[in-house]
């Protein structure tokens, strides 16, 4: 809709103060940067990149000027005599990109660019998007089904379910206060753990652990069932708590996680982020005890409570 190739139902389109609605898609001013990089295979890099000012007519030496800047931005300047099939996957991308830059759009449209790379590429490619974003000062947006890519490159987030907007906020927002069940999921990696809790007098009870909740919050939600998110590193290894059985330790240099199973009649998956020196091993029987938690509806909507 952003560009043009599907109508709106309703609402209304503005790239800065100007409502595009209506407007055909070649006068919108955007540029699209696609999944598969859609490049020419019998034109160089140069020719590539400065296809679409030749077809809208611009000068030559306007087209050489913009595809030289364009490329020494991203690194391209020894490769622009070549041909697609002689560069690497993630050269092929920069390539789509120098093709949208040198348009010199308003908005640049990316659509899971970063898909088809290998996942040091990607990490690579992700950080020159950002800085790319910085330098050039024009919004993308920027699809994508990767939450890190999405944490990480991004000032604001649009979490989408079905097709209906959940939340819009930064980054940190969306972790620190997702607004309901499907963004708390959604959002970190790992992600949050769910777990039913029963209200029952000022007390929550989870995998038969009881924690305080507060008369205000328990009074929002719409029966004695919640859901109570916990990230994994606000699960604390402690003598009492919620008891669990260690399935899995997964070790990464500087922490570990755990992902076991809770002991209650539910036996819900849970992950428990700690320390590389905790000695905690696979089979282990361990009790966590939340030092931060959400609470959420359990309802379809799964609506945050406090």
């Amino acid at each position: 809709m952003v560009a043009g190739l599907e109508p709106c139902d309703q609402g209304s389109i503005l790239i800065g103060d100007r409502d595009v609605t209506d407007v055909a898609p070649k006068d919108r001013d955007i540029a699209m940067v696609f999944q598969n990089y859609a490049l020419y295979p019998h034109m160089t890099v140069a020719a590539n990149m400065g296809f679409a000012l030749q077809i809208a007519g611009v000068a030559k030496d306007e087209i050489r000027r913009r595809v030289e800047e364009a490329a020494k931005l991203l690194d391209l300047t020894e490769y622009l005599d070549r041909k697609p099939k002689a560069l690497s996957g993630g050269q092929r991308q920069r390539v789509a990109m120098g093709r949208a830059i040198v348009r010199e759009p308003q908005v640049f449209l990316m659509d899971e660019p970063l898909s088809n790379l290998d996942a040091k590429l990607r990490v690579q490619t992700r950080t020159q998007i950002a800085a790319l974003q910085k330098r050039l000062g024009v919004t993308i947006i920027y699809v994508t089904h990767d939450q890190v890519e999405a944490m990480t490159m991004s000032d604001r987030v649009a979490v989408l379910k079905f097709g209906v907007l959940q939340q819009v906020d930064t980054p940190r927002a969306l972790y620190d206060r997702p607004a309901n069940a499907f963004v708390a999921g959604f959002i970190g990696s790992p992600a949050m753990n769910l777990l039913e809790g029963t209200i029952n007098s000022g007390n929550v009870s989870i995998g038969g652990y009881n924690v305080p909740i507060e008369a205000a919050v328990a009074n929002k939600a719409a029966s004695q069932k919640i859901i109570v998110g916990v990230r994994p590193e606000h699960l604390v290894v402690s003598n009492e708590g919620i008891s669990m059985t260690v399935n899995l330790v997964e070790e990464l240099g500087s922490d570990e996680f755990l992902y076991g199973t809770t002991n209650d009649d539910g036996g819900k998956d849970i992950t428990v982020r700690v320390g590389s020196d905790s000695n905690i091993r696979r089979g282990d029987v361990i009790k966590v005890k939340p030092s931060a938690m959400h609470f959420f509806d359990a309802t379809e909507d799964g609506a945050r409570l406090n």
